[in-house]
């Protein structure tokens, strides 16, 4: 009888030759944008964020939909709320529950108001009410500012989503450091709020370990978004000061929480269904490798999508194959987890 593994990996999906010609014209945008745009560490932060919303950066610019609304979340500080937006499915049917999504950005750019367009898509497509959280950022607000930000919007929500809303959180979502923020907001729930089971996480090309000694993450030179010396950069903004040995704290890098002890001690006995998303030539690669299969080894259920080619942030870059495949999928998993 032979042997077989335990672990096994769709290979095709790692060859050059499966990248096909668009994702090949995407990654070459990029790298002609990284050649002509400052740097954030150059402009500043500020600045940069400024940049993207004029059109000035790599980034697309962020449209704001009328159909989204601002409104707030109180945090744990006093006197300090929380800005979200929020989107509800244009049919005026009833939401099926809340869809939470946390921004990447490195931790250092980025806002809630700049997902309209997806916050839109999952409300129509999955029947949710879409939020995105404007969680504060570094460097002005460094560790744990603005994870804190997220949790205590999460919390916030299953203690009062039916209350504020009329449904409960079922899904949390995050793309870069913002799927860093959704895996530690997911496991602060499983602790804080343990009697609620979320239906899905979505994990897109997620930060998990902030050490950066990943061997994509440490040999990623090519500027597709982000390389190594980006990295470098956006975390030490993040995490000022902290060494490799203190960047391994679970509450900054997800990649180092007891998953197995948090699946065994919840009344569910896993962890919440999650889908990672990410491409080969994105630098978190092995991130997501890792993270996926030490999710599936606390006996929860993980699928994880990997596409040719594709960059970091690639399901930003919508029109391109490679981001709406990557929706199809996503929205596909999503409506098998909540039912419809």
């Amino acid at each position: 009888m032979p042997v077989t593994s335990d672990i096994s990996a769709n290979a095709a999906k790692f060859q050059a030759s499966n990248i096909e010609a668009s994702t090949e014209k995407l990654n070459q945008m990029l790298e002609k944008a990284f050649e002509t745009t400052p740097k954030w560490y150059e402009v500043g932060a500020a600045t940069f964020r400024q940049m993207i919303l004029e059109g000035k950066t790599q980034f697309p610019v962020p449209p704001y939909l009328p159909n989204a609304e601002d409104a707030t979340i109180p945090s744990r500080d006093p006197d300090r709320d929380i800005v979200v937006r929020v989107y509800k499915p244009d049919n005026a049917k009833p939401s099926k529950g809340i869809f939470l999504y946390l921004h990447g950005g490195g931790f250092v750019i980025g806002t809630h108001k700049e997902w309209d367009t997806l916050l839109e898509s999952f409300a129509n497509s999955c029947q949710l009410t879409s939020i995105a959280v404007g969680y504060r950022l570094a460097p002005e607000d460094p560790f744990p500012a603005g994870v804190n930000d997220c949790i205590d919007v999460a919390e916030y929500l299953v203690d009062n989503g039916l209350s504020t809303f009329g449904i409960p959180l079922r899904i949390i979502a995050g793309g870069s450091a913002g799927g860093n923020f959704a895996a530690l907001t997911t496991f602060q729930l499983m602790r804080s709020r343990p009697h609620h089971r979320l239906a899905a996480v979505l994990l897109n090309y997620g930060a998990f370990d902030l050490t950066i000694n990943m061997p994509t993450a440490a040999q990623g030179t090519k500027p597709l978004v982000i390389n190594r010396a980006i990295l470098e950069k956006y975390i030490e903004a993040y995490v000022p000061g902290a060494d490799i040995e203190a960047r391994r704290n679970p509450l900054m890098s997800p990649l180092y929480e007891d998953m197995q002890k948090l699946a065994r001690e919840s009344p569910f006995g896993s962890l919440p269904p999650a889908l990672f998303n990410c491409g080969t030539a994105d630098p978190l690669l092995d991130d997501s490798l890792m993270m996926s299969v030490k999710w599936m080894a606390s006996g929860s259920e993980a699928v994880t999508n990997i596409y040719p080619g594709a960059p970091h942030m690639f399901t930003a870059f919508k029109g391109f194959k490679v981001a709406d495949d990557a929706m199809t999928a996503t929205v596909e998993f999503l409506k098998g987890k909540l039912g419809i």
